[in-house]
């Protein structure tokens, strides 16, 4: 199969690329600049699909970029990188001379509503309460293509743990340095998956026929995981304790309030229809997936 990859040379991109085609897949990504293996983003638009049998968007700007500031300028940014490049896709996909087998697009958890004690599914509200649920919601609609001849795929992914990259890669020497700890009160739910996983996910909706709507991209675990719990795992893992907390105003002051809501809540995110889907994790709990990264 030939899959076309948009946004496909971040963290997660490498990590699908490189299962793919372990799986004997061909990619192609697009990114703002060709090059081998690669279109543009303004080719796609001016030329079409490439040929392909398959699309996935994983494109979008890193939201909790320290070094940015959280002013309107910057929300532009994100809302752009996600949902005009999945309108960019969509249109092409709508627009090409033959259906695709499977388009599918990775976006967030952060669709439901943050609690300390619901569990959400896949088939749960939201994505109407905040600026970054109504990003998942005009997300997820950008994607929509008429007719049925495309299998069309969701994944909400949870919070993204793997080596080299993702959430951890910037809390990793800290807690090397015994210097880690929950972040805020550490009672917020921790909706996490291995970057392994969030590849695994996105393939078995790429290859198997039927599957289609919303798949929750979270551990099986990972509704049972505070925050506090990651920390003392990870602590437990690096073999240093986690007695630091990092105090809510510190988030906020770093990230703004609104962006600090998904450091300091959570959502407790069950993956039921994925599971239902047949999918088997490869790291369904936080030691192991833990173990892998920091070995």
């Amino acid at each position: 199969m030939r899959v076309l990859v948009g946004g496909g040379t971040g963290f997660v991109g490498v990590a699908l690329t490189q299962l793919l085609r372990s799986r004997g897949h061909e990619v192609t990504h697009v990114s703002r600049h060709p090059g081998p293996d690669r279109i543009s983003w303004d080719e796609l638009s001016r030329s079409g699909l490439p040929p392909c049998d398959a699309a996935v968007n994983l494109a979008g700007e890193n939201v909790l970029n320290p070094l940015r500031r959280w002013d309107d300028a910057f929300r532009r940014v994100v809302v752009t990188s996600r949902v005009e490049t999945t309108k960019t896709l969509a249109k092409a996909i709508a627009e090409a001379e033959r259906p695709l087998r499977a388009w599918v697009l990775v976006t967030g958890v952060g669709y439901y509503r943050p609690s300390p004690t619901a569990e959400y599914t896949e088939e749960s509200p939201g994505g109407d309460f905040d600026f970054f649920s109504r990003l998942v919601s005009a997300w997820e609609a950008a994607a929509k293509i008429p007719g049925d001849g495309t299998r069309q795929a969701v994944v909400r992914s949870g919070v993204v743990l793997g080596k080299g990259g993702g959430a951890i890669s910037q809390m990793l020497w800290p807690f090397r340095l015994g210097l880690g700890g929950p972040v805020g009160s550490g009672l917020q739910p921790f909706p996490w998956i291995h970057v392994r996983d969030v590849a695994g996910v996105v393939c078995h909706a790429l290859e198997t026929e039927g599957v289609h709507g919303v798949l929750n991209g979270v551990s099986p675990a990972s509704s049972g995981t505070s925050n506090a719990d990651f920390a003392r795992e990870l602590a437990s893992a690096l073999g240093r304790p986690a007695l630091l907390p990092l105090p809510g105003w510190a988030v906020r002051g770093v990230f703004g309030s609104e962006r600090a809501v998904m450091l300091l809540e959570g959502q407790r995110v069950a993956p039921k229809r994925t599971l239902e889907s047949g999918y088997c994790f490869v790291y369904p709990d936080l030691p192991s997936a833990l173990q892998d990264i920091v070995s």
